[in-house]
């Protein structure tokens, strides 16, 4: 039985997503929970992309212990020593240098001969191993290369020192025969792969990339890239949570495993569902809300009969329970840390003092708290983003036949406190509009969802905003028992995030 190691990019083609940009924080939150997981690999940004993204994997790499943290890089000096100056920190660390070798993008984009590009790749592996001694090398748009090009690019990196060598179907071309057979070729032609990692990453592009991925599998890759919840560029990535369950249920077929702590894996998707604010889709495979639902008659009577009837993943495997209340407003500070430490959290006396007063607060507006209540609340209160502006209070009138007005009260980090009010075409464009007239900023809406995260009159609501600002586009979430608030809550985030991402780019000019 071979183990398939975990490349996880959630953190960075995960937040190429359209929309999606997360602080440092929640990259920090999303990364301790993927090591939770038991990725063997995690690339944390692309150093060299911004300060701030610099930053995130600096940080990364000094909280994360158990994980390779890995940094990508263009097959430039430059982003190279970006690469190495944010992972020095890291006990364990890889280097991911990448150029494309497909015909279109070497005439296209690159304007390169093959000639050039292998030069330029080779030149980049040894540059990246007087860094270090893993290092990762990706043929872009491999998938379109030719063969016989691809594997001489693949035997000069490795003769150049790479220790991984990635096989990425960059626009999710591929079909699983196709995609398998480049594997079956590289291993033929080209001897030396025997004695290094064969990695592959897949789109999704077409609706193959997890099946591309198990095809790449049983034709001898060894590491298999993707992302929680299968988020990306476009239409995405291999989904690895599927990846792992496809592995782990069908062993008949594959004889292989993953690492995973396949139990971690419901929270890893709801976490990185609710910090990037892409809600996952009912009928979603392995984490989807319906995945493990029985509707129809027939159904219902055989799983009650027998679950394997219609059941071939059982709920708890990936982390669903049916326990529903675990707190309530008589629940005292013990056992509060002790819930925490169950759903993953270690937290200093400080935080689980601040995140108690929270959560007592919330008892005091809903009687039953449940875990995904705790999950959202603790997300709020101790990973957001640096806050220029916080809510104190929202004022509301508003009747069928009146004009709905809304009175703000914000606090500026200084102590400054900002009064405004304003009319709208509803409550929550009236809120917007006082908040914008109380911070100053000028951006556009260009989206609006309200999600409910539990269940009942009193269920929290979570409310995920999207705001533009000339070129920086950024998400808010604000969770709270009153979508209203919630609404404030996520549009008062998102400004924060602008008003931090526009100084990260007055730094980097």
């Amino acid at each position: 039985m071979r183990t398939i190691e975990i490349f996880d990019t959630t953190l960075r083609d995960g937040e190429q997503s359209p929309g999606v940009n997360l602080s440092t924080s929640e990259k920090i939150e999303i990364a301790l929970q993927l090591e939770r997981l038991g990725v063997t690999r995690m690339e944390a940004g692309f150093a060299a992309a911004s300060p701030g993204d610099l930053k995130s994997v600096q940080e990364i790499a000094r909280r994360v212990k158990h994980a390779s943290v890995v940094s990508l890089a263009r097959s430039t000096m430059s982003d190279i020593d970006k690469a190495y100056e944010a992972l020095k920190v890291a006990q364990n660390a890889c280097i991911h240098v990448f150029i494309a070798t497909s015909p279109i993008h070497r005439e296209h984009k690159l304007r390169m001969s093959k000639e050039q590009v292998i030069e330029r790749a080779v030149e980049a592996v040894k540059y990246a191993k007087k860094y270090m001694h893993e290092v990762e090398f990706s043929a872009e748009d491999a998938g379109r290369t030719e063969i016989a090009y691809l594997a001489e690019v693949v035997d000069a990196v490795i003769k150049a020192g790479a220790t991984i060598i990635n096989i990425p179907d960059t626009v999710g071309y591929m079909t699983p025969l196709e995609y398998g057979n480049i594997f079956r070729e590289l291993k033929l032609r080209v001897p030396a792969v025997s004695n290094i990692k064969l990695s592959c990453h897949c789109h999704d592009d077409l609706g193959m990339a997890v099946a591309n991925s198990l095809a790449a599998i049983e034709a001898g890759a060894t590491q298999v890239e993707g992302t929680i919840n299968g988020i990306g560029e476009r239409a995405g990535n291999a989904a690895l949570e599927e990846v792992a369950l496809a592995l782990a249920t069908r062993k008949d077929i594959y004889q292989a495993i993953t690492p995973l702590n396949l139990k971690e894996i419901a929270r890893t998707s709801q976490l990185v569902s609710r910090l990037t604010g892409m809600i996952v889709p009912g009928n979603k495979a392995v984490v989807g809300a319906n995945a493990y639902a029985h509707e129809s008659g027939i159904h219902q009577d055989g799983v009650l009969k027998e679950a394997t009837t219609y059941e071939i993943i059982n709920p708890e495997t990936v982390g669903f329970k049916s326990n529903r209340i675990v707190l309530g407003k008589h629940s005292g500070r013990h056992a509060f840390k002790e819930k925490l430490a169950e759903l993953g959290y270690q937290l200093e006396a400080e935080q689980i003092d601040e995140a108690f007063v929270a959560f007592k607060a919330l008892c005091d507006r809903k009687k039953d708290v449940s875990d995904d209540d705790l999950l959202a609340l603790i997300d709020v209160k101790l990973f957001a983003a640096q806050q220029t502006y916080s809510l104190e209070s929202v004022q509301l009138s508003y009747g069928n036949h009146s004009t709905p007005t809304a009175s703000v009260h914000l606090v500026k980090n200084d102590g400054e406190v900002l009064t405004e009010a304003a009319i709208g075409n509803g409550s929550v464009d009236s809120i917007y509009k006082a908040i914008d007239r109380a911070t100053g900023e000028e951006v556009t809406l260009t989206d609006y969802k309200i999600v409910s995260v539990t269940h009942g009159k009193d269920a929290l609501g979570e409310v995920y905003v999207r705001l533009q600002q000339g070129s920086i586009n950024v998400q808010g979430r604000g969770v709270s028992t009153d979508v209203l608030e919630a609404s404030a809550l996520a549009y008062i985030r998102a400004i924060n995030k602008i008003i931090e991402l526009r100084g990260q780019t007055l730094v980097t000019s």
